[in-house]
């Protein structure tokens, strides 16, 4: 079951009170999961530009698609039905297709040639370089929501050398009978640190906010002109010990094509998670072992591709 719009926290980059700014996101991470991020300084123009590029690949045919398939270093296209990111659905397929990008200076990410789309590349490391950015400052503002030091995840190597990945996305408008109540993505929680998420303003997306629940309840986000998508993944909420939620997501079928870019931000590899000091205590222990984040991203992502 769903019901209307879900009116999600709205956090402004552009505050000057830090501390009102990193109080706001504390309740939303341990409300929703979820808020929307504006004033974050990547402008329309560059959105559009993204969407514009990533349409034009999209649209190639699938053979020239499939010449960039996704390798098992997890770079490159996946096509329709590649994932069913729920192992429990009784659909196997998500209807989805998508492109995955590492970080710039990677050998293994694969581009398609200059002959046939000569701005892609470069647009999408500029996009990249630039919601990297707004990561790092919704970063130092998550610690502050912690009660730690605003540079803490710098101070302890998370951010150094990250591996975060870009992740184009394209839900189809015109579903095949055969395909009818199959979704666009299934219902999952995202691995990482934290997600960015950026959409054409076509709707689709749902969160449920209690896992446990039965049924389910599934809310619908509404699109806010110019604002990203952040949510917490499971890493962080590994972190703080699940004081903050990683909050199950996936995105319906609308009749419409969807696009859309997700930034997932991990930390470096080298980097141990384990329980922060302000998110346990002697009535609330830490719940996880401690686990390089390199290790723990391995066994999740095996996990979810031996399904």
């Amino acid at each position: 079951m769903s019901t209307p719009n879900l009116y999600l926290p709205l956090i402004d980059l552009s505050s000057t009170d830090r501390a009102s700014v990193a109080q706001s996101i504390r309740q939303a991470c341990m409300d929703h999961g979820f808020f929307y991020v504006i004033n974050h300084g990547i402008d329309d123009v560059t959105v559009s530009s993204l969407f514009s590029e990533s349409k034009k690949f999209f649209d190639l045919p699938l053979s020239e698609k499939m010449k960039l398939e996704r390798s098992k270093d997890l770079r490159g296209y996946s096509p329709p039905y590649a994932e069913t990111l729920d192992p429990s659905s009784k659909f196997k397929g998500d209807l989805k297709e998508s492109f995955d990008i590492g970080p710039s200076n990677d050998l293994l990410n694969q581009w398609p040639s200059k002959e046939s789309l000569p701005a892609w590349r470069v647009t999408m490391e500029s996009y990249r370089e630039k919601i990297m950015n707004v990561g790092f400052r919704l970063i130092s503002l998550i610690a502050l929501a912690l009660n730690l030091d605003e540079n803490y995840f710098t101070k302890i190597g998370a951010l150094d050398s990250i591996m975060g990945f870009l992740r184009l996305l394209h839900y189809p408008g015109e579903i095949p009978e055969s395909d009818k109540g199959k979704y666009g993505t299934s219902a999952h929680s995202d691995f990482v640190m934290i997600t960015l998420l950026v959409s054409d303003g076509v709707p689709g997306l749902q969160i449920c906010r209690e896992k446990d629940r039965s049924p389910q309840l599934w809310e619908d986000v509404h699109h806010v002109e110019g604002a990203l998508i952040v949510n917490i993944g499971d890493m962080m909420e590994r972190w703080t010990n699940c004081t903050f939620r990683s909050t199950l997501h996936r995105v319906v079928a609308v009749g419409q094509d969807r696009y859309s870019a997700a930034f997932f931000l991990d930390p470096n590899y080298e980097c141990v998670v384990e329980c922060l000091e302000t998110c346990c205590s002697e009535t609330a222990p830490p719940r996880f072992t401690p686990i390089k984040c390199g290790d723990y991203l391995k066994e999740r992502i095996r996990l979810a591709y031996s399904q």
